[in-house]
């Protein structure tokens, strides 16, 4: 072989090789019908401001709802060749329609038409999630309601500190949903402005009207400034956030999930669909699911660092380093909604062990605070002294072998010499479902609290 014909063989592998390198269309046809949306809105605009006829108009907009119906019928092939989605879906256009076609890029640049593209991606998504998430708290509500009733330990440092009712813990999770829902429902008002009419990065000479093309597509209104918007991925950094914040709190539910199953506590069980048989160990099942969902959250933590590096050092306008902001939108948006609805769906079916949660609050004297507050309260005791005593009848109920809920009045008197006399209403107070009872301060764990965040709850998810 010639030395001209290796260098020609060396010269197309370079260059296959820098058309892989350089295109985006084996990734970026996932906004597909973003595009297509955008462009027939933009050629509406252009008929309605006289740069197309209503002809060429109708044209260019049967074209592209053929290209459409062909991507999803499978029948559109993908090539490197046309480097993105926006070049792709215009060249089939053309050999569709042949002359209107090349007229459509009139007015507009890619930049502004790939954060067209990815802005209505982002906000859809945005809005998809979001329902999600309120499904997701709905049924959190549903569960919690159902035990308002049910002990479970409370704890802190993961050291039992006070007697809950398992619907008040699951609340907590209803709230962090919450929140998260609330974050998407902001993002999504904050970033619903349209880019499409920004053109490179300075606007464009032709008489267009974004208002129109921002309406027909759903925005609020055009973003107000050119430059900045072509460059903005602020809105794809908002959603890697928030999936990124949503899917925190679905790992720490994952952990919960994973540690109450447990043999240790065994508060909980998941449906045989959701928990896993070992392979050597046939009488263990793995709680693999939410082992996964904690996993995961990792994944779409680098997603937002990756994005997050990739703006740090871009100077205005549009640059190519960009092209990097869609992959990791992509995954972290999947990830998260398969998560949410196999969360939604281990809440929905695991079994509670009543009996194993409320057998586990007399572990850790989980009353002892209670005894405290009677002192302070009934005896007008400061709270420090209160503080030592409680301690003197902890020792007491540890050297019986006994939780402090389970001693006698005279067990009680016989710890401390300042309680010798104290009243037997006591008892009352050490109860482990009094003590849970008792905590009827706004937001508390009181059954009756319990009942009022729940039915705030269901007034805000109408």
């Amino acid at each position: 072989m010639s030395n001209q014909q290796n260098n020609q063989i060396l010269k197309n592998t370079n260059a296959q090789i820098l058309d892989e390198f350089n295109a985006s269309i084996m990734f970026d046809k996932e906004l597909y019908s973003q595009d297509i949306k955008g462009s027939i809105a933009h050629s509406q605009m252009l008929c309605e401001r006289g740069v197309l006829t209503k002809e060429e108009q109708e044209s260019i907009e049967n074209g592209l709802l053929q290209v459409k119906k062909e991507i999803e019928s499978g029948e559109f092939t993908f090539s490197l060749e046309y480097e993105d989605i926006h070049m792709a879906v215009e060249n089939r256009l053309t050999q569709i329609i042949g002359e209107p076609g090349k007229r459509l890029h009139t007015a507009r640049s890619r930049n502004d038409q790939v954060a067209t593209d990815f802005r209505l991606y982002v906000q859809e998504k945005t809005l998809s999630i979001k329902e999600q998430l309120k499904t997701l708290v709905e049924t959190f509500v549903d569960v919690a309601s159902k035990h308002t009733e049910t002990l479970i330990p409370g704890m802190t440092h993961l050291q039992h500190a006070q007697p809950l009712n398992f619907g008040y813990h699951l609340l907590a999770y209803a709230n962090m949903f919450k929140r998260d829902l609330q974050r998407f429902e902001s993002s999504y008002e904050r970033n619903n402005y349209s880019p499409l009419g920004s053109a490179a990065l300075a606007g464009t000479p032709h008489n267009i009207d974004r208002q129109s093309t921002s309406d027909k597509l759903g925005f609020t209104a055009p973003t107000a400034h050119a430059m900045d918007t072509v460059s903005d991925r602020d809105f794809a950094l908002e959603i890697l956030f928030n999936i990124a914040t949503s899917m925190m709190h679905v790992s720490r539910i994952s952990e919960e999930l994973v540690t109450w199953s447990s043999y240790e506590f065994q508060f909980v069980r998941m449906s045989d669909e959701y928990a896993t048989t070992s392979s050597i160990m046939p009488q263990k099942k793995n709680p693999d699911v939410p082992e996964l969902l904690r996993g995961k959250t990792g994944r779409v933590y680098g997603n937002l660092i990756s994005l997050l590096t990739v703006m740090k050092g871009l100077p205005l306008a549009y640059n190519k380093d960009t092209q990097e902001d869609k992959e990791g939108v992509f995954d972290s948006v999947k990830t998260i909604e398969i998560s949410l609805k196999i969360l939604n769906e281990v809440i929905k079916t695991m079994i509670v062990n009543v009996d194993k949660m409320q057998n586990a609050c007399k572990i850790g004297h989980l009353s002892a605070t209670d005894l405290a507050d009677f002192l302070v309260q009934k005896q007008n005791m400061p709270f420090r002294t209160a503080y030592y005593i409680t301690k003197d009848v902890v020792e007491k109920a540890n050297s019986l072998n006994k939780d402090i809920s389970e001693l006698t009045i005279d067990e009680i008197r016989e710890s401390n010499e300042e309680i010798k006399n104290i009243d037997e209403e006591i008892i009352m107070y050490l109860d482990l479902r009094n003590s849970m009872n008792a905590r009827t301060s706004l937001g508390g764990t009181s059954t009756e609290q319990t009942l009022k965040q729940i039915e705030d709850f269901k007034e805000w998810l109408k």
